[in-house]
C-alpha cells in the first residue's frame, strides 16, 4: 500500500452578464472546472505535493490550479480533506488531496497543460452535474455551503 498528497483548488470568479438579450446585468459566480486528458473525467485542477522541495499544501494548490488550468488564484479558504483509494499498477494506493476555495486574480484557461483536455468555467448550479467523481462532489458541498455563507 502506498500514500500521496495532493492539493488542489475550488476557483471561482464573478462575473457580470447579459440578461436575456436585454439591457440588464446580472452578477454570477462561476466555477472552474478541468476535463483530464486521461481518464477524460470531469475535476477540481490538484496535483501531488512535491514533498523533495518541501512544498506546502498551499504551494502546491496554487501550482496545480495554475499549472493544469492556466488560471492564477489567491487561497481563501482551506476545505476539509478528501480520502479516497485507487489502484495503480495493480498497488493500492490511499490518496489525501487538500482543497483550498480560491478566487480568480488572472490568467487564461487557453494556456492549460497537457494533462487537461478541457477547461471551462461553469455557473456553480451546473458545477455538481458536470463533475465525474464523488470526492470532487463531496467537496463541491462543502465549497459550496462556505461560499453562499460569505465565509
Amino acid at each position: 500500500m502506498k500514500f500521496e498528497f495532493s492539493a488542489g483548488g475550488i476557483v471561482y470568479k464573478r462575473e457580470t452578464m447579459r440578461k436575456n438579450n436585454s439591457r440588464n446585468h446580472a452578477k454570477t459566480i462561476l466555477i472552474l472546472v478541468a476535463q483530464h486528458s486521461q481518464h477524460h473525467g470531469w475535476v477540481f485542477p490538484k496535483g501531488l505535493i512535491d514533498a523533495h522541495k518541501k512544498e506546502t499544501r498551499e504551494e502546491a494548490a496554487l501550482r496545480e490550479v495554475e499549472e493544469e488550468t492556466g488560471v492564477i488564484g489567491k487561497i481563501l479558504k482551506p476545505l476539509s480533506p478528501v480520502t479516497y483509494w485507487y489502484v495503480w499498477e495493480k498497488e493500492k494506493i490511499k490518496k489525501t488531496v487538500y482543497y483550498f476555495i480560491m478566487e480568480y486574480l488572472s490568467g487564461d484557461i487557453a494556456k492549460h497543460d497537457m494533462e487537461m483536455e478541457n477547461v471551462e468555467w461553469i455557473p456553480t448550479d451546473g458545477v455538481e452535474e458536470r463533475l465525474t467523481f464523488k470526492a470532487d462532489k463531496k467537496v463541491w458541498q462543502e465549497a459550496k455551503r462556505l461560499m453562499a455563507d460569505g465565509k
